[in-house]
């Protein structure tokens, strides 16, 4: 497809539902990235920073802390907090191992942990557009644009993973977040 083509269809997207998940959402910065260190991430019933596979934080309180994480870029730390979560088949382990090894220029491992995610959950719009990303990072536009239309089609219209990944195609330039 051609990149006026491109535009085109990212001008005029087609109707869809909004996304209800607040996952999709930049994740709020908490005590993890203000005050935590080496690994360390915040437990507010304790008020301290702890060892995330020493804490009895629930899955959902270290999945954020692995995404606060990831957004400042610790990148051995967010895959620290993940392998402390329980199921390390959640299709949000998976998500965001992707986006650590993408970041950190290893773009086919960073595919296969989103192919993976998606398998997983095929409605896991961030793992779609963070694999969108990779693609355009590797000149692979039609599979990005392909990603962009599974996004639109399972509802993110309007939502960050879609529009992160229009950007991105229309940029050339891929986004953390």
């Amino acid at each position: 497809m051609r990149p006026a083509l491109y535009l085109a269809a990212l001008a005029f997207p087609t109707l869809a539902f909004a996304v209800g998940s607040d996952d999709n959402a930049t994740p709020t910065t908490t005590e993890t990235t203000t005050e935590c260190s080496d690994g360390m991430v915040w437990d507010a019933d304790a008020q301290q920073c702890v060892a995330p596979k020493e804490s009895s934080l629930t899955d959902d309180a270290l999945y954020q802390a692995a995404r606060e994480l990831a957004y400042a870029g610790r990148y051995g730390e967010t895959l620290n907090v993940l392998a402390a979560m329980s199921d390390q088949g959640d299709d949000r382990v998976l998500t965001y191992r992707g986006f650590v090894h993408r970041n950190l220029g290893d773009l086919a491992l960073g595919e296969r942990y989103y192919r993976d995610a998606i398998a997983a959950n095929p409605d896991n719009l961030l793992a779609r557009s963070y694999m969108g990303q990779g693609y355009v990072e590797e000149g692979r536009i039609d599979e990005a644009y392909a990603q962009l239309m599974e996004i639109r089609a399972r509802g993110g219209t309007g939502g960050w993973p879609a529009e992160a990944l229009e950007t991105t195609i229309r940029s050339g330039v891929t986004t953390n977040y």
